[in-house]
């Protein structure tokens, strides 16, 4: 129960974030606000991009607009690179966030019986839940951080973690590129390919 408590607190103080300054971060991070804000960085739009998908952990930065942003300024396959790092870079420092929280202290936040459930959960089907919440809105946030606090693998995390910010980080990215707005099927392919990328690599982690 208390594992269930973390994970809405984490995801609440997301959305609280996104309720109170979203709609101003929105307007400067349109396509077009992302794409001057990274041309100003001039040779270092790459870091620049990254920096801002990382700060997706604590502030209202719409992740696939910047991803998408990347991909017209760098094209498809450079921009999908930045981007995918960006998004790897943002799960890193959740699950280290998670991780600062000592073992003690995290078995005193969640109890142990809910430590030891929450720490099998990710042992086993964690894997699935870091790949598919990439494409997520909140989500990702409060799995990363999840994932850190109860000692999910770091291997596991890690292959996980980049079976789903691979295939995101290249379709916003060609889309950018593209100049166009973001399909409704974009969700859609931005989940079935995680969970495709994730079958294989758990079993070469197994």
């Amino acid at each position: 129960m208390r594992l269930v408590l973390w994970f809405i607190a984490l995801s609440a103080i997301v959305l609280g974030t996104w309720l109170l300054w979203g709609g101003a971060w929105e307007e400067s991070f349109s396509l077009a606000g992302s794409v001057a804000w990274l041309e100003r960085a001039g040779p270092w739009a790459w870091a620049a991009g990254i920096g801002l998908l990382a700060a997706d952990l604590l502030l209202p930065v719409p992740g696939t607009v910047v991803m998408s942003a990347l991909g017209y300024v760098y094209g498809a396959v450079i921009g999908g690179l930045v981007a995918a790092a960006g998004s790897i870079t943002a799960g890193l420092c959740g699950y280290g966030v998670g991780r600062l929280i000592g073992e003690r202290a995290a078995r005193k936040l969640l109890g142990d019986g809910d430590f030891e459930k929450g720490k099998l959960l990710f042992a086993r089907g964690g894997g699935w839940m870091v790949a598919l919440s990439r494409a997520l809105p909140i989500v990702p946030e409060a799995v990363s951080c999840t994932a850190g606090l109860v000692r999910m693998p770091f291997g596991r995390f890690l292959v996980s973690l980049i079976c789903g910010s691979l295939p995101v980080g290249f379709l916003y990215a060609w889309i950018g590129a593209a100049g166009r707005e973001a399909p409704g099927w974009a969700l859609a392919f931005s989940l079935l390919v995680p969970a495709l990328l994730w079958l294989p690599a758990k079993k070469l982690l197994q």
